[in-house]
């Protein structure tokens, strides 16, 4: 039966048959979302689209959610008139929390990153997530990026908002006074399916966040800087806590309760 057996040399592929598999191959790149949530923001708002739509990729994304603004925030961000833009436009929540929650919900990106309407990002800002993000130490991972205080006009007036606010982790900590500022936060879309919806009455959207991936996740404070935080009168976000001892204990309570909550519901154990 020796001539109904084939031969080695039969049975192994021609050089000239072999193709590289990986060839044509390269890594995926994750997607981002950057979500933001305007009102009369039309002062600014171009500046700041510019200096984040320079930097993503035809796949990226910006959901924009509108609150019910006056002045020509709209009209503007229509100018742009870029595939990548998403406005959700004539909501009248009258809220920043459930307005960027609005912009969260239909972002559709692994990556989540926050922008606040009147910001500038450093052209190194995409770079630093995306190289954060390439190996996360959790699937449910929230980092917070370090940047220059400026004033209206971009003067640096501050040369750190980590050290303004004493940044760093720690769940009692952040308790107290909240240090995950929301334009320095990007943060993984199994976080994001954890925290939504918002529970009612919460503070801000920030320390939801923050504060919900200490407990499921993982999160990092990040040293380079990689925004321009714009401080003028129409901001919203405090650097010194208001002395408020009754309602800031009721909202802590709160907080700590939908926490707590949420996270044994959904979040499940803190390894991967």
């Amino acid at each position: 039966m020796n001539h109904l057996e084939p031969r080695t040399s039969d049975l192994e592929p021609r050089t000239s048959d072999l193709k590289p598999l990986t060839s044509n191959l390269e890594p995926r790149t994750s997607r981002i979302s950057v979500c933001m949530a305007t009102r009369n923001g039309g002062r600014f708002i171009r500046r700041q689209l510019e200096s984040i739509l320079t930097q993503l990729s035809p796949d990226d994304e910006v959901v924009i959610s509108d609150d019910s603004s006056t002045d020509d925030t709209v009209a503007i961000i229509r100018g742009f008139d870029d595939p990548r833009i998403r406005l959700l436009a004539g909501n009248a929540f009258f809220s920043p929390v459930f307005n960027f929650e609005n912009a969260l919900m239909r972002a559709a990106g692994e990556i989540i990153v926050l922008a606040d309407q009147d910001d500038v990002w450093l052209e190194n800002r995409v770079a630093v997530i995306r190289g954060r993000f390439a190996a996360p130490p959790h699937r449910c991972y929230l980092i917070a990026m370090d940047g220059y205080v400026v004033d209206e006009d971009e003067r640096v007036v501050g040369a750190s908002i980590f050290e303004r606010i004493n940044a760093g982790k720690g769940f009692l900590k952040n308790i107290y006074n909240n240090r995950y500022v929301g334009c320095c936060l990007a943060f993984s879309r199994e976080l994001l399916e954890i925290a939504l919806p918002f529970p009612k009455r919460i503070a801000m959207h920030d320390m939801w966040l923050g504060q919900l991936c200490e407990i499921v996740g993982e999160t990092e404070f990040v040293g380079e800087k990689t925004i321009l935080y714009r401080r003028h009168g129409g901001s919203l976000t405090e650097f010194r806590p208001r002395f408020a001892p009754l309602v800031q204990f009721g909202r802590r309570f709160w907080l700590v309760y939908c926490l707590l909550h949420r996270s044994v519901s959904r979040g499940g154990s803190r390894e991967m």
